[in-house]
């Protein structure tokens, strides 16, 4: 697939690395002397096309018309917004994604710019505190379709719920999956009548809700107390 990512700062060069590491053709975009010069040692020669980013022109020249994906990674909200309705209006690019600057200007990130996927750094972090906050000790290794879904991990606590009770007298949450259990080192494919031991480790799927009550059925009492 061939990205094009307007913009070549930390975020951009990072993305680069990892789509580049994955196979995809990748084409970063930057004219500022100093982001030049580190992207150089970070990337690729041939990756790299020195241009302005918001420059119709360069944008062309540096293959929008067969982009994939166009990542708009720019510093100025203003340019990743622009970015975003020329791929799509003129160069009909199927997929657009925009980095956010300034929290405040996120309202603006949406399909009247025609940004499919908008990045707002303060709101991920906030997000991702707020959810570690209720999930007490269960750790989350994995986002899944978008972050509606994660792979969440807890490690079964003296007193837990779910103890001594079979999974199918459990009240497992709608949105939710046990997709193994690893008990002295050796996977053990749950079944209905499988009961929950201290020391299991637990790995589900599930939402953000169901991970929550999850955490209550797998998770340390004093912490459900707490919360």
């Amino acid at each position: 697939m061939f990205v094009l990512i307007a913009g070549g700062g930390r975020t951009a060069a990072h993305l680069a690395t990892l789509l580049l590491a994955r196979e995809h053709e990748v084409r970063v975009l930057e004219h500022r002397r100093d982001i030049l010069s580190h992207l150089h040692h970070e990337l690729p020669t041939e990756v790299i096309y020195e241009a302005n980013p918001i420059d119709l022109q360069a944008l062309e020249a540096a293959g929008i018309h067969r982009a994939k994906v166009l990542a708009a990674c720019t510093s100025t909200d203003e340019d990743n917004l622009v970015l975003c309705y020329f791929a799509r209006t003129c160069y009909h690019v199927p997929r657009t994604i925009a980095w956010i600057n300034n929290p405040r200007a996120a309202w603006l990130f949406d399909e009247k710019f025609h940004v499919d996927v908008a990045l707002n750094q303060a709101q991920i972090f906030g997000s991702l505190i707020e959810e570690e906050m209720s999930l007490g000790d269960m750790m989350t290794l994995l986002k899944l379709r978008r972050g509606r879904y994660s792979l969440v991990e807890e490690k079964i606590p003296q007193g837990a719920r779910a103890l001594g009770i079979a999974i199918k007298d459990l009240t497992l949450p709608a949105n939710s999956v046990i997709a193994t259990i690893i008990r002295h080192g050796q996977i053990l494919i749950p079944r209905g009548d499988t009961q929950f031991e201290v020391g299991d480790e637990v790995l589900a799927i599930a939402d953000r809700e169901g991970a929550e009550e999850l955490a209550k059925l797998f998770g340390r009492p004093d912490a459900q107390q707490k919360t």
